[in-house]
């Protein structure tokens, strides 16, 4: 165990530098093009799945929870909602970054995620349109906020301290659960694991993806990193995954089981998308 404890402590040592520029970096995106880009994913009108596509997987905090307040204020439709939530990366992008992974490997992931996000989005739309089940726009008058966030009273560099430390924390934790565990079972028993059951193990990491905290993000990039999961499983999680997205729409949309039904077409479309990828045996390195 001290062994194990050790090596956790070595290999997030390393992480420190690069989690740090790479939040850096993220809050001076957000700084300077997070209300262009909410503006621009607002007016995009009937190609907002193109738009909820694409800007989500610009690595912002908060992106997905403004979509969930634009969509309880019906300023933009279902299918864009749907696509924010699924091309958005959270914490998938600097554990990838600190983990200093393929560039090749993140352009794809994110890729992947965008492409998805945008198809499914439009085909959601699609399928209001033709029931008719889409909604009239209405005046929005209030936009909900991430309560645990102030980052817009702090300065960049105080911002992406308070979120390296955060995620940190969290890396540590679940890299110590998870070496723990290897140690333990052993990779192979774990590999076996997720093998003989793909398409169960799709279903399981989609359920982790859907849990409104960016460990959940951390957890499943941390174990596909690790060789634990693979690809399909990995992509599932991640879909499902958008932060603190569905949180936000539970609190600021007053209808229970149309949020309910939202929540659960997420975690299909991501499972089915992820069980796709791992029936046939796509990868994406």
């Amino acid at each position: 165990m001290l062994d194990v404890l050790l090596d956790t402590l070595k290999d997030n040592a390393k992480l420190i530098v690069f989690l740090y520029a790479t939040y850096l970096l993220m809050e001076f995106i957000e700084h300077k093009t997070s209300e262009k880009a909410e503006n621009a994913i607002r007016k995009a009108g009937a190609v907002g799945p193109l738009a909820g596509g694409l800007l989500g997987i610009v690595p912002q905090c908060g992106f997905s929870a403004s979509a969930s307040g634009f969509y309880a204020g019906r300023v933009i439709s279902l299918g864009t909602l749907i696509a924010v939530f699924l091309s958005t990366s959270d914490e998938m992008l600097p554990v990838c970054i600190s983990e200093q992974a393929d560039i090749r490997l993140i352009g794809r992931i994110l890729a992947f995620k965008a492409v998805s996000g945008v198809v499914l989005g439009f085909a959601v739309d699609g399928v209001m349109r033709l029931f008719k089940r889409g909604k009239k726009p209405e005046a929005i008058h209030c936009l909900c906020e991430n309560d645990d966030c102030h980052c817009e009273e702090e300065s960049i560099f105080r911002s992406a301290l308070h979120h390296t430390v955060k995620i940190a924390v969290f890396i540590f934790i679940i890299t110590f659960v998870l070496n723990t565990a290897i140690h333990f079972i052993g990779e192979e028993t774990l590999g076996k694991l997720f093998v003989n059951i793909p398409v169960v193990s799709c279903a399981v990491s989609g359920l982790v993806g859907l849990i409104p905290n960016c460990a959940a993000s951390v957890v499943i990039t941390e174990l596909y990193l690790s060789g634990v999961i693979n690809t399909g499983a990995m992509l599932a999680g991640l879909l499902t995954g958008s932060g603190i997205g569905l949180l936000v729409l539970f609190r600021t949309n007053k209808n229970l089981k149309e949020n309910i039904g939202i929540a659960l077409l997420v975690y299909i479309l991501g499972v089915a998308a992820g069980s796709i990828v791992q029936l046939t045996g796509f990868t994406l390195i």
